[in-house]
C-alpha cells in the first residue's frame, strides 16, 4: 500500500440534484458531488492513520468492514418521528438522514492489527503495514 487512497464516494440515500434538468447545461451550474464525510490519511514509520470526520453520528451507527484488500466506513443516520418534536416547539428541522460509505484500499496493510476508535465525532483507525518477509539464514547442502 505505497499510495493509500479512497476508493469512490457512495450515498445511499436519495440524492435530489434540483440543476438535473438542465442536461447539457449542468456542468456550469453545478461542481462535483461533495464527499459524504471528510477523511485524512497520514502515514507513519509502522502504518497508516486514517481519521474521518462523522460529527452527529453515534459509535453505534458506524461499520467498518474488511473484505479481501478493501476497509468500508458506512455511516447510517436514522431518525424517528415522535410526539416529542412537537412538544419541543420545532417548526422546522434541517438535518441530513440516509446511509453513507467510503472505502479504502488495504493493499500491504496487516489486517488482523487494524484498531479503530471514535472520541468527539472523529473515527480513528490505525492501520499498520505488512512486515516484509525476511529470508532465514541457512546453510544449502551440496548435493554430489
Amino acid at each position: 500500500m505505497l499510495h493509500m487512497k479512497p476508493y469512490s464516494v457512495q450515498n445511499d440515500s436519495l440524492f435530489y440534484d434540483p440543476f438535473r434538468m438542465f442536461g447539457a447545461f449542468e456542468p456550469a451550474f453545478r461542481g462535483e458531488r461533495p464527499a459524504m464525510f471528510k477523511t485524512d490519511i497520514r502515514e507513519t514509520e509502522t502504518g497508516y492513520e486514517l481519521e474521518a470526520d462523522l460529527p452527529g453520528y453515534k459509535k453505534e451507527d458506524i461499520a467498518i468492514d474488511i473484505e479481501r484488500d478493501c476497509l468500508t466506513i458506512t455511516a447510517e443516520r436514522k431518525r424517528e418521528e415522535t410526539k416529542e418534536d412537537e412538544k419541543k416547539g420545532y417548526r422546522h428541522i434541517e438535518r441530513s438522514f440516509g446511509s453513507f460509505s467510503r472505502s479504502f484500499d488495504l493493499s500491504g496493510i496487516d489486517t488482523e492489527g487494524i484498531k479503530a476508535s471514535y472520541t468527539d465525532g472523529v473515527l480513528k483507525i490505525e492501520l499498520p503495514k505488512q512486515q516484509e518477509a525476511l529470508p532465514q539464514k541457512h546453510r544449502l547442502e551440496i548435493a554430489g
